[in-house]
């Protein structure tokens, strides 16, 4: 029964809320590792769950060496799958409402100076690697946005591009003249790619066989070019250098927000204190 009512949980997450497939997945197997860790109790049915088992969970993970980010986010999937069942009737009471879990530290991601972005832009690339990073730092977006990035909704005109985001949420990010030219350079590779094989493409970025460029190609490009400068960097390293810049030059938090596509606004607050430390960093380099 409880990995029916998971099931359905998890379905409904996606069909009513939209949420993507990847989160889905990852409540998925946070709540089966809830409900195997339930067996000891011979429980099968969510309504003989109560608070003492959600507790003994949580030292059950800590005892497994699972990090308080890790513990976060389980906790986070059993909070909600109790919310759904509790509007849905099949429980009378929550026991989660009042669970607590741990705090976590404020960890904050590694970014690329100006400099090091430079650097980067003036090594040799192939015309599709340019124009690939040049949209990622351009516009911020997430990994897979780009990969599943239609050529339609690229306005190379205008210099925006449209992006589906996180619950299917469109937005649209404009982009700057550089980012403009390298992927108008791109456009003609990209033609002789379909006319070679004889294809047609909704896709923007495509390989050399016509498929469609994946979110793991996008992740060796990233890797390969930022170990030139001796970082380890991935596609969301240049997300978060996107948004760090923004706001080291005086763009506004909200306006930061709604490039992100961020739905809270204090998710995108983290960028502040990269901005503070950075600058502290400076400062101490200075005068020390």
């Amino acid at each position: 029964m409880l990995i029916q009512s998971i099931a359905e949980f998890c379905e409904f997450e996606q069909t009513e809320r939209g949420l993507a497939e990847n989160t889905i997945e990852a409540y998925r197997r946070d709540l089966e590792d809830f409900s195997e860790f339930l067996l000891k109790y011979d429980i099968d049915l969510p309504e003989k769950i109560d608070r003492f088992h959600l507790i003994s969970y949580i030292k059950n993970l800590r005892d497994r060496g699972r990090k308080a980010s890790t513990v976060i986010r389980k906790i986070a999937a059993v909070k909600g799958w109790f919310s759904w069942l509790f509007l849905n009737g099949d429980i009378k009471t929550n026991p989660s409402l009042t669970l607590e879990h741990p705090k976590l530290g404020l960890r904050l991601p590694k970014v690329l100076t100006p400099d090091e972005v430079n650097e980067i832009l003036h090594f040799e690339m192939t015309v599709f690697e340019k124009a690939v990073f040049e949209l990622l730092y351009a516009a911020g977006l997430r990994v897979s946005e780009l990969a599943n990035l239609e050529f339609n909704n690229v306005d190379l005109k205008s210099r925006y591009v449209r992006c589906v985001g996180k619950g299917s949420k469109e937005r649209i990010v404009p982009i700057g003249k550089k980012a403009q030219a390298a992927v108008l350079k791109y456009l003609k590779e990209r033609e002789y790619i379909l006319l070679k094989n004889g294809i047609k493409s909704k896709y923007l970025f495509l390989k050399e066989n016509g498929k469609v460029v994946t979110r793991q190609d996008i992740y060796k490009f990233i890797r390969k070019v930022t170990e030139k400068i001796g970082k380890t960097a991935s596609p969301h390293t240049i997300r978060h250098t996107f948004a760090t810049h923004l706001i080291e030059n005086g763009a506004d938090l909200r306006v930061v927000q709604e490039l992100l596509g961020h739905s809270d606004v204090s998710t995108t607050q983290l960028y502040t204190h990269i901005s503070k430390k950075r600058l502290k960093d400076v400062y101490f380099s200075i005068i020390k």
